[in-house]
């Protein structure tokens, strides 16, 4: 007896204590799950080891404050700025601003006449912050409620606080749309797979169970460590999707082993509880198998997101794990005591709904189940009747479909992922149209010398790069310490900061206290692009490649950050983590399907097909997202870019859940093949009796992934359509063609494994995932990625 089906047996003969100990869970849980989005951060782009960051951390010598916002005003009448009426409304707006929690500091236009508009009817004020840039959506609240309203005078608030502000209100309104899109249709889907609402209804019970479980647990674990608000949308997509995908999956198999019992009831209609419990036992034995190691594949390839270090990518693998973790808890525990306690009342009040579409629409009614099953068998019939003329061409479409990939071009979010009409996009918008995208994003630049900055060679020195600096096509204009008047020679410079008394003019003493300590000074950098621009990034390379026309003078050294500096340093870091991730994921999936299948070839196969099916939703990405087609039908303006993380989380989302249906497949192959030794057999009928229930599964994914695709965040859009097209294509074009050819080509080999490695494999494969683990979690994981020095500080 294995122990899974010590475990369905358990479950079934005290099922009202379990059923009792997950109802305990869900009251817990119910309190605290509608709080999870408060527990939530947004941000998590950026490390502090990289040098964007450490140029950052280097600058707060010189009281740099960490992070800024923006508030935008304009004038709504014909005041305009420098009048009167105009100079009154403001000051009055702005008056309570400084006191505000967590400000230091307000820049107003007055002073800046760069921050007033050609027009002069559109100002914007800085307001600087003591907060950390993740930390900078606490410093909203306080600023918006400390602004006064003014009649005739429009206030806005931009920059990263503002923006990361709207994303947490748009990402609870989008998952409460998916929410009311996907169960309604989630629900249809299974009355159509089993024609009976008990049925339908036992996997969204379960499956919503273990999403409110996993919510009110994340919102503890928020707690402890912080979690992107993107774990709210991910978590219900995955929960739910595969919640209902692993009940659908018992469900079905137990109404299969309770009909070969008879249907669990005595000759004079009572339910025999003993054939229930038996029915429950074995369907945990072989379809709750299959469920807890698509579920360890699953929760493999999201373990590999908490390899990475940045906070965006680890919170959505911890919280990805954790509500993995519990779907395969309620599948395998509540479920089946919920099954043992309906037993055959699991097809209560039947609807076929099959049947009665087919009446209103003047179709005879469609065959039995076990015809319609048999059509997958017929399908896997056919192609290995013609392995190589399904092969082919199936592969060649599954790559073209991927090929868009090959010029994807990859930037971080800005406020151009979300809708026109949110306030922080209509600021931004506002602000790019009146001053130029490169305004709100300069590069700054920590500058360390040998020896004092205002020491006469030194401010030689700096002053000729900083003339470089500008000289670049590439700059708008440079500001610092030898920048604070265009009129004044290097000579003058040098006489200015060398006079015993120091600078005579009160505005140079203030810019020489402001922007240098010791020998420390900082530049800002102003350029005519955004953070995503490839001019602004290449700017970056240059200024810290030695010998480049932009490269600071021999004993002076730069760390650069900056907006464009920090998209590209994240955009490179991620690009250096994601091999030693995917690696660990491939390494260990693998060792997983080879405990299941006790095969050396399929593991392998599995890992290939799944690939493909992902580059094939990436390509997809890649064509709607940044090359803009039916971004009008779909509603968001083309990004110009893919978003680094998103490809990144969806490997590892997509990589468990393209595997969850290769395991439910490859499984009943197997069990046939078992007890048969003849291939061809195998896939035929493994095809026949999962075929449907595989089909139906991935429907369900679909459904729920593809309801994010009315979501106002372009990220979320872009993760619920490529989870949607993946599992689509996975479950028609993978499953139903190239599978069942690439089984009929490899024939007997499929199932082949060294006699040695066969009795050795519990220990070979111990061994093996405990290196893997111990590899893939350490803080460098060099046996698996060489990790890349930060770039050098010249």
């Amino acid at each position: 007896m294995s122990i899974f089906h010590r475990v369905g047996l358990f479950a079934a003969r005290y099922r009202y204590i379990v059923i009792a100990a997950w109802v305990t869970l869900l009251v817990i849980a119910v309190p605290f799950a509608p709080q999870l989005p408060g527990a939530l951060r947004s941000g998590g782009f950026t490390l502090d080891d990289l040098e964007a960051s450490k140029a950052r951390q280097a600058l707060a010598a010189l009281d740099v404050p960490p992070s800024a916002m923006v508030i935008v005003l304009q004038s709504e009448t014909d005041a305009r700025a420098g009048e009167p009426a105009f100079e009154a409304a403001t000051a009055t707006a702005l008056a309570r601003v400084p006191q505000a929690q967590h400000v230091t500091g307000l820049l107003i236009h007055v002073l800046a006449p760069r921050q007033v508009s050609a027009d002069r009817k559109t100002v914007y004020e800085i307001v600087t912050l003591d907060l950390a840039p993740d930390d900078s959506p606490l410093a909203l609240k306080p600023v918006e409620d400390a602004v006064t309203p003014v009649p005739g005078l429009k206030e806005m608030l931009a920059g990263g606080p503002a923006f990361y502000g709207d994303i947490q209100v748009l990402s609870e309104n989008d998952l409460r749309r998916s929410e009311v899109i996907s169960l309604p249709l989630a629900a249809l889907a299974l009355l159509l797979v089993f024609g009976s609402v008990v049925a339908a209804g036992v996997p969204i019970v379960v499956g919503g169970t273990a999403v409110v479980v996993a919510l009110g647990g994340l919102y503890f674990v928020a707690q402890q460590t912080a979690l992107s608000i993107f774990v709210l949308n991910l978590a219900t997509l995955l929960g739910l999707g595969l919640g209902v995908d692993y009940a659908l999956l018992l469900t079905s198999r137990f109404r299969e082993e309770l009909k070969a019992r008879g249907g669990g009831r005595l000759a004079s209609g009572d339910i025999d509880q003993e054939s229930v419990n038996d029915a429950v036992a074995a369907t945990v034995a072989t379809a709750g198998r299959a469920v807890f190691f698509s579920g360890l594949t699953v929760l493999l390839g999201l373990i590999g997101l908490v390899l990475f270090e940045f906070m965006v990518l680890r919170s959505v693998g911890i919280a990805g794990a954790a509500v993995v973790a519990l779907a395969v808890a309620s599948a395998t525990t509540l479920l089946p005591a919920v099954l043992a306690t309906l037993g055959p009342r699991v097809d209560a009040y039947p609807i076929n709904l099959r049947q009665r579409i087919a009446r209103l629409r003047g179709r005879p009614a469609p065959p039995p189940a076990t015809e319609r099953e048999g059509a997958w068998g017929r399908l896997a019939r056919r192609v290995m009747d013609h392995p190589v003329l399904v092969f082919v061409p199936t592969l060649l479409l599954l790559v073209v479909l991927g090929s868009p990939f090959l010029h994807a071009r990859f930037n971080a979010p800005d406020a151009s992922i979300l809708p026109p009409g949110v306030p922080s996009r209509a600021a931004f918008d506002l602000l790019t149209s009146n001053f130029g995208e490169g305004e709100f994003a300069p590069l700054v630049v920590a500058v360390t010398t040998n020896g004092r900055v205002t020491d006469p060679a030194n401010v030689a020195l700096l002053y000729d790069y900083s003339r470089r600096l500008a000289a670049d096509s590439r700059v708008s204009r440079v500001e610092g310490y030898v920048n604070v008047d265009p009129r004044l020679s290097l000579d003058q410079y040098q006489l200015l900061y060398s006079a015993p008394s120091g600078p005579g003019d009160r505005f140079v003493a203030q810019t020489l206290a402001a922007t240098t300590k010791d020998n420390l000074a900082a530049f800002t950098v102003y350029t005519p692009y955004g953070p995503n621009r490839a001019e602004g990034q290449q700017l970056v390379a240059d200024m810290r490649t030695p010998g480049s026309s932009v490269a600071p003078p021999p004993g002076v050294s730069v760390l650069v950050g900056g907006g464009a500096a920090e998209v590209r340093d994240t955009v490179q870091r991620i690009a250096t983590d994601f091999p030693r991730s995917a690696l660990f994921i491939l390494i260990s999936t693998y060792l997983v399907l080879l405990v299941l299948l006790r095969s050396v070839v399929l593991p392998a196969k599995a890992l290939i097909v799944n690939a493909l099916s992902i580059m094939a939703s990436f390509g997809a990405l890649v064509w709607i997202f940044q090359d803009g087609n039916l971004s009008a039908l779909l509603g968001f303006a083309p990004l110009g870019f893919v978003e680094t993380t998103l490809p990144v989380i969806l490997f590892c989302i997509l990589f468990g859940l393209s595997m969850d249906y290769e395991v439910f497949l490859l499984t009943r192959m197997k069990e046939v093949y078992d007890k048969t030794h003849d291939n061809r057999e195998a896939v035929i009928s493994g095809m026949e009796r999962s075929g449907r229930i595989v089909s139906s599964a991935a429907l369900i994914v679909v459904v729920v992934a593809g309801s994010f695709a009315f979501a106002d965040i372009v990220l979320i859009k872009a993760l619920g359509l490529g989870v949607a097209i993946a599992v689509a294509l996975d479950a028609t074009l993978v499953r139903g063609l190239l599978v069942p050819s690439t089984m009929r080509l490899l024939g007997n080999a499929n199932w082949w494994m060294p006699t040695w490695l066969r009795r050795a494999l519990p220990q070979v494969v111990a061994g093996l995932l405990v290196l893997t683990l111990l590899v893939g979690c350490s803080p460098t994981g060099q046996l698996l990625a060489k990790p890349q020095p930060a770039t050098p500080v010249i």
